[in-house]
This record gives C-alpha cells, sequence and structure tokens, in this order.
C-alpha cells in the first residue's frame, strides 16, 4: 500500500472555542452550569415520569427517552471540553475522536426520529383524538423507539466507516471542540469536494427533509388547533408553537453545518453549541416542565419525598 494513503495520525488538537484564556475561563463556568442543569432537569424528569403512574401514557414514554437521549447528547462531548478549558490539555486520540462521531451521530440520529415520533403523536392526539389509544398503543411507542434507535445506529455507522476510510497523514487540529466530520474530513489527505458532496447526501439532506416533514406536521396541527376556539385550544397552540421552536433551533444548525461542510469554521462552532449544550436543556423546559400534568406529579414526588424523611428517626450518639 502507499505510504500516503496509510493513516499516520493517531491524535488530533482540538483547538477550542476560543484562544483567550479568560474567554475560556467564562464559557468552563457557563457550560460547566448547562451541564449540571441538563442532566439534573433531565433526570427528574424521567425519575417523575416512572414513579407517577399518571404519567405512564405514550406521549410521557416518548418525552422520557427525549430526555434520555439529550443527557447522552449533552455527555459524549461536554465534559471533555470543560475538562480541557480548566487543564489547558486539548489532545484526543485517533480512536477517541472517531467514538465522539459514532455517538454524536447516533444520539443526534436517534432524537430527530424521536422528534418525528412525538410530532406524529401530538398529530393523532389533536387531529384524529378518538382513534389516539387504537392508533398510538404502548407496542406502537416501543416500536418507535426501537426504530430510532436502529436508524440512529445505521447513521452512526455509515459516518464511521466513512471516517475510518479517510487518511490522516498530516494536520491534525481540529477546528472546534469535538470530533465531527464536517471538520475532521477536511484534515484528510484526500479532495474535500467528494467528501463534501457525501456529507450533504448523508446527513444534510436527511436532516433537511425530516425537518421538512416536521414542519408540516406542526402547520397542520396549528391549523387544526386555530379552528377550536376554546381556552384549551389556546393552551395547546402555545405548547405546540413553543415545541416547533426547540424543533427549528435543532435542526436548524444541523442543516446549516451539513448542508455547508466548507462553511466558516466560526459558524460551524457556534451552531455547534445551540444542539450540543443548548438544545439538551431547552427540550425538557419546553416539552415538559411547562405542562402542568408533570408540575403537579413533581410536587407529589417532593412531598412525599420530604415526608418520607420526615418519618425517619434521627440518631444521635
Amino acid at each position: 500500500m502507499d505510504e500516503a494513503n496509510k493513516s499516520i495520525v493517531s491524535e488530533f488538537v482540538l483547538l477550542g472555542l476560543s484562544n483567550s484564556w479568560e474567554l475560556e475561563m467564562f464559557l468552563f463556568m457557563i457550560f460547566s452550569l448547562f451541564y449540571v442543569a441538563t442532566m439534573v432537569g433531565n433526570s427528574v424528569i424521567v425519575i417523575t415520569v416512572i414513579a407517577d403512574s399518571h404519567l405512564h401514557s405514550p406521549m410521557y414514554f416518548l418525552l422520557t427517552n427525549l430526555s434520555i437521549i439529550d443527557m447522552s447528547l449533552a455527555s459524549f462531548a461536554t465534559p471533555k471540553m470543560i475538562t480541557d478549558d480548566l487543564t489547558g490539555h486539548k489532545t484526543i486520540s485517533f480512536d477517541a475522536c472517531i467514538t465522539q462521531i459514532f455517538f454524536l451521530h447516533l444520539f443526534t440520529g436517534t432524537e430527530i426520529i424521536l422528534l418525528m415520533a412525538m410530532s406524529f403523536d401530538r398529530y393523532i392526539a389533536i387531529c384524529k383524538p378518538l382513534r389516539y389509544a387504537s392508533i398510538i398503543s404502548p407496542r406502537v411507542c416501543v416500536a418507535l423507539m426501537v426504530a430510532a434507535w436502529v436508524v440512529g445506529a445505521m447513521h452512526s455507522m455509515s459516518q464511521v466507516i466513512f471516517a475510518l476510510t479517510l487518511p490522516f497523514c498530516g494536520p491534525n487540529k481540529v477546528d472546534s471542540f469535538f470530533c465531527d466530520l464536517p471538520v475532521v474530513f477536511q484534515l484528510a489527505c484526500v479532495d474535500t469536494y467528494v467528501l463534501g458532496l457525501f456529507m450533504i447526501s448523508t446527513s444534510g439532506i436527511i436532516a433537511l427533509s425530516c425537518f421538512i416533514l416536521l414542519f408540516n406536521s406542526y402547520v397542520i396541527v396549528l391549523v387544526t388547533i386555530k379552528h377550536h376556539s376554546s381556552k384549551g385550544s389556546s393552551k395547546k397552540l402555545s405548547t405546540c408553537t413553543a415545541h416547533f421552536i426547540v424543533v427549528f433551533m435543532f435542526f436548524g444548525p444541523c442543516i446549516f453545518i451539513y448542508m455547508w461542510p466548507l462553511s466558516s469554521f466560526l459558524a460551524n462552532k457556534i451552531l455547534s453549541v445551540f444542539y450540543t449544550i443548548f438544545t439538551p436543556i431547552l427540550n425538557p423546559i419546553t416539552y415538559t416542565l411547562r405542562n402542568q400534568e408533570v408540575k403537579t406529579a413533581m410536587r407529589k414526588l417532593k412531598n412525599k419525598f420530604l415526608n418520607s424523611n420526615e418519618a425517619t428517626p434521627s440518631h444521635y450518639f
């Protein structure tokens, strides 16, 4: 085999979001707070839904899985970035870089399918309420989640296999705070034009197509709600509008990054922060914590926890 075709790069250097130490310390504090809030908020949602039998419904089953995926998406790279900002050690091995690419596409691919499943759930609940119980059964919910993870895994494997075929024989500085194909493939010792087309076809067009389907679904739901002028309909309209805003904030950066893989590094870094750090904390706030049923369940769980602590006798030695 020609030596030029061999990958001789054993590690990459993550340049992060800034070269300024002061700005990095500021980002360290901000992202640390966001990460802790993401993990705590989503964990509370998972525990609440599991503990309260009134929330054992298809919608909350899907929301619980969304929280689990959000915690995973927030954890694949953010802890390393926080540690790197604190220690100044910003290298990552080749294998770890490929692993980050795998988990990023696994979790984002799964979340895209899950968001579509949640949109389908709301569409049936609002547009075909009498058939909801027969269409969105527990078996269907499980099938939707299995499909989401299978599609996410297949998409992720295609990205990893593609990355492993690339020859890295020189530059090793990744201009981001984690490894992803749009920045990593530009370090390969081959023509990036063809690689860019691969990125657009396998990620960009897929993300854009899914967003268009979601957009059409929400338009139908919003129009249906608009025709029902009641207090409950007004609340549903507000909720669905908030849901669509979060979906747009998740899909928007993904579409931009993967439809234009050779775009500005600065723009890509800023947009990457949205779907890896900001969106995982926005999802529980928008989808769940604004819901009155969840608020009531959380208060009951809190009171139960406090009462159990008060009932436990204290021992003094």
